[in-house]
């Protein structure tokens, strides 16, 4: 349709000599000025990009006047343990804003026992918020219909063999939590048992922040609070307990 429309308009031009009109050179020009405005501009628009909503919502979404006072520095009051489901995102379940919470987003949202010679990545992160950044609290986020938690109950401990790569070796650490849910619901169906899991597998993880140093003393001294939280998707509901465990602090002699 473009190059149809580029033609006319050149026909056009072609009679201009030839216009009854008497048009002296001034008017020649005026007249072929009006009659090229348009050319190209749709053919130029044909040669632009398509529309990429995912360009424009980072173009949209930037927060330009919270950023220049996060530029010099983060304070977060939260460190937060969430899955990397899509359908859960922290910010958008509790509503964070920029600089309120550190996050860690891993397979159905463990946190391993401490280990320097595994899981080195979850480490450093529980070690960069509670020793530098001073996090007040952390909060591990479980889910419902949770891929990693089916993962975990569908285990075949006795073949010893695995049929992923990372994610059996991964969602092994939550085996307390199954143990648990086999142990005390031995007649639950399977869905039931991941629902039950779902919950077990955050109170495991809390328990294990506790192996971590710089954890364990800063909720002796009452620095900071780990929190459990369960979001229900499906239902729109989310559940939000506290871990009380009796730390005290280190007695030095």
């Amino acid at each position: 349709m473009a190059r149809s429309s580029c033609d006319e308009d050149i026909l056009k031009l072609k009679k201009l000599p030839s216009d009854k009109e008497d048009l002296d050179d001034d008017k020649a020009a005026e007249k072929i000025v009006k009659l090229t405005a348009g050319l190209g501009e749709e053919d130029d628009q044909d040669q632009e990009k398509p529309f990429d909503p995912v360009v424009e919502r980072i173009k949209n979404g930037k927060h330009p006047d919270c950023y220049q006072q996060l530029a010099k520095e983060q304070h977060p009051k939260f460190l937060v343990f969430a899955c990397s489901d899509s359908r859960v995102s922290p910010s958008f379940i509790l509503n964070f804003k920029p600089g309120e919470a550190f996050m860690a987003r891993n397979i159905a949202n463990m946190v391993p026992a401490f280990n320097q010679l595994r899981y080195s990545g979850v480490g450093a992160v529980i070690e960069y918020a509670v020793d530098h950044l001073e996090v007040e609290n952390i909060l591990v986020i479980g889910h419902s219909r949770c891929g990693g938690i089916k993962a975990l109950m569908s285990l075949d401990e006795t073949s010893g063999t695995t049929s992923n790569d990372f994610i059996d070796d991964w969602v092994k650490i939550g085996l307390p939590a199954r143990a648990k849910v086999e142990a005390q619901w031995p007649d639950a169906t399977f869905e039931e048992k991941c629902i039950l899991c779902e919950t077990e597998s955050v109170n495991s993880s809390l328990v294990n922040l506790l192996t971590y140093p710089y954890v364990r003393a800063a909720v002796a001294d009452g620095a900071l609070k780990l929190m459990g939280g369960y979001y229900d998707f499906v239902n729109g509901n989310f559940k939000l307990w506290k871990a009380d465990f009796e730390v005290k602090p280190a007695i030095i002699i």
